[in-house]
């Protein structure tokens, strides 16, 4: 996650964003100026990189490359869904901006991005990233929403039933043996299995 802030301080145009109030009066603007592209699988595949290399692995793999690959895509007028990545470095940057100040983050912020995202990778890409299941259960439970957390949990793990993430918040939500022997024997190492201290 601390690489995380090295992406933010490079996204000088999100500042400018971020002073509207309200994620819906900004995703339309980011949206039209965005080159839409169902064919073009750039933004989904450094999706799938983030949640593998920061949420799946044991333990952060984030590499100077990666940073540079998204800087390069973020500078790149030509980049193709750029909507989709912008929304998403802004979640993050909301994310570590409240949590580098011990602020709670705004749930109805992170919901509504969070499903906004969620309606877009599904409509551009006809498959919702793994990143996005994760970041949209930990919004509803911010917002004091546990069962549709819980469902978004159970609807992710249909679709990615290997998700280290998934699993420890399916177990943290159902206390279910069968997932905690699995994380316990297959993933002890995981940093979400020994943060929350799963043994």
């Amino acid at each position: 996650m601390k690489k995380f802030v090295l992406i933010f301080f490079i996204m000088i145009n999100l500042s400018l964003y971020a002073q509207k109030t309200s994620i819906k009066d900004i995703y339309p603007d980011l949206k039209k100026k965005s080159q839409i592209d169902k064919s073009d699988k750039t933004i989904y595949n450094l999706l799938t990189t983030f949640y593998e290399k920061n949420l799946q692995a044991d333990q952060e793999e984030m590499t100077p490359e990666d940073i540079q690959q998204i800087e390069k895509l973020v500078s790149d007028p030509n980049t193709k869904n750029l909507h989709i990545l912008m929304l998403f470095l802004m979640y993050q940057q909301h994310i570590s901006k409240t949590a580098a100040v011990g602020k709670e983050p705004d749930a109805d912020f992170q919901i509504e991005t969070m499903s906004i995202l969620e309606n877009e990778t599904k409509d551009i890409f006809g498959k919702i990233p793994a990143i996005i299941y994760i970041y949209k259960a930990e919004a509803l439970e911010s917002g004091h929403k546990k069962e549709e957390s819980q469902n978004t949990v159970a609807q992710g793990l249909k679709e990615y039933p290997d998700s280290i993430p998934l699993k420890v918040y399916s177990y943290l939500n159902t206390k279910d043996t069968t997932i905690k022997n699995d994380l316990i024997k297959n993933h002890s190492k995981h940093w979400m299995v020994q943060q929350f201290e799963i043994q």
